[in-house]
């Protein structure tokens, strides 16, 4: 192998954590989308801006192929620790201070929401786990259609 081929497949992971198409997904269950084709699947893009937060992108299909962008946001608690003390080591003489900041284990809730170029709006919430890139959850909109959304 070359070092320019090295070089581009330890880059791989790297670009596909960035945000590439298909990290959440609709699927119409109830409504016009849902009637037209009901097997039908909506990729979202994600784009985060923190880890908890960030911008949808996505298309929806027939009957009005209308672009639509958005926000994501999770609340994930954390506990932050601090820890001071007495230290009589050469090393740390005088003291010693030590913060850290963990995930809260358990269930994280989130919302969805959307603007579309034909003035729908799609809106919901879903959970995931702790530490997880996982998740699911339910997406309604303002002309009847009701989504599952897996992630």
């Amino acid at each position: 192998m070359t070092l320019r081929s090295l070089l581009v497949l330890s880059l791989l992971p790297l670009l596909a954590a960035c945000g590439g198409t298909g990290d959440m997904q609709l699927y119409p269950v109830q409504g016009p989308i849902a009637n037209e084709d009901p097997a039908s699947l909506i990729p979202i893009t994600l784009k985060a801006d923190t880890e908890t937060s960030g911008i949808v992108s996505f298309r929806l299909p027939k009957p009005n192929k209308s672009k639509c962008q958005g926000t994501w946001s999770s609340v994930a608690p954390k506990v932050r620790t601090q820890e001071r003390g007495l230290s009589l080591t050469l090393r740390d003489t005088g003291g010693k201070y030590k913060n850290s900041t963990e995930d809260l284990g358990g269930v994280n809730s989130g919302e969805i929401y959307a603007v579309c170029s034909d003035g729908n709006r799609l809106q919901g919430t879903f959970i995931s786990g702790s530490g997880t890139q996982s998740g699911t959850g339910t997406v309604t909109d303002s002309l009847g259609n009701v989504y599952k959304l897996l992630y």
